[in-house]
């Protein structure tokens, strides 16, 4: 009788790297980010300020790639910092959008050094054709 387990490696498994890899990387995001943002909010302020046209919650949920209870949650935390407002949406008066505020702005500037610095550290052990592959990779994979 063959052992279930022997065809199956954790070590070789792309979850488990994937969450390795992701791992290693917010340690270093989070070592270099002197503005006190978590990967999610600054995602969060970059994606508004990108915006061309107004933003509901659960559009920047999608653009983000958050859940609904995870943009709730990372919506409250900036706007008690006031790095963003929300408004009542003029043509549906139940939802709002929301908008980047000049705080927002600031912060996402004074912050995006330390954000590229990560993702550089994040990439440092590959070389320039390796981290060029492994984004295009990931990106199909999302």
């Amino acid at each position: 009788m063959t052992d279930p387990n022997e065809s199956y490696v954790l070590d070789e498994q792309v979850g488990f790297l994937l969450r390795l890899a992701y791992q290693r990387h917010m340690s270093l995001f989070m070592e270099r980010m002197a503005g006190g943002l978590t990967p999610m909010q600054f995602s969060t302020l970059y994606r508004l300020r990108e915006a061309s046209e107004p933003v509901s919650q659960n559009a920047l949920g999608r653009l983000v790639g958050m859940d609904a209870a995870t943009t709730k949650g990372v919506v409250s935390r900036l706007l008690a910092r006031d790095l963003i407002h929300l408004e009542k949406d003029a043509e549906d008066r139940r939802r709002y959008t929301l908008f980047i505020t000049d705080a927002g702005c600031r912060l996402l500037d004074a912050v995006l050094p330390d954000v590229k610095r990560s993702s550089e550290a994040t990439l440092a052990p590959l070389g320039s054709s390796e981290r060029d592959q492994l984004l295009q990779l990931l990106k199909r994979l999302t």
